[in-house]
Order: C-alpha cells, then sequence, then structure tokens
C-alpha cells in the first residue's frame, strides 16, 4: 500500500518538506496508526497541539481507516480575526 502524505503551514516548515510518498507496512490502516510510524522520523507529529487530519479531502481522526493510493493531510489548527 502506498499513500500520499501532505503537511501544511507551520508542520510543512519544522518537517521540511510539503509532501511524501509513504510505502505502508501491513496492519498500518488507520491515520492513528500512520500517526505513530510518521512520529519515528519526524516527532514534531506528536508535540503538534490539536493536530488535524484529512483523508482524501475530508476531516478525519485517528480512527478514520486509509487505504492505497489515499492522501493525507496533517496541518496544525488554524485561528483567525
Amino acid at each position: 500500500m502506498v499513500i500520499k502524505v501532505l503537511y501544511f503551514a507551520s508542520l510543512r516548515e519544522a518537517i521540511g518538506m510539503p509532501m511524501e510518498i509513504v510505502p505502508l507496512p501491513s496492519g498500518v490502516t488507520t491515520v492513528g496508526a500512520l500517526l505513530a510510524l510518521l512520529a519515528e522520523r519526524h516527532p514534531e507529529l506528536l508535540t503538534t497541539k490539536n493536530l488535524r487530519c484529512a483523508v482524501n479531502q475530508t476531516m478525519a481522526t485517528k480512527e478514520t481507516g486509509i487505504a492505497d493510493g489515499d492522501e493525507v493531510a496533517f496541518f496544525p489548527p488554524v485561528t483567525g480575526g
């Protein structure tokens, strides 16, 4: 299984890349499992408060399933006024 992972805003700056293609080992079938896998390379993902995620441009939770070819985006919460 291979997915595309996108990073936005300050998270992109902290990680140093806007996206990466990630081959997934068997057993990584949810956003939470993907987050644990990616955090080994990018600990910023675990230290970002209120980290948001979307799968195929739909807001997701850690329990959301992921499949081959999906696009998963991580981004910090956005504030405005």
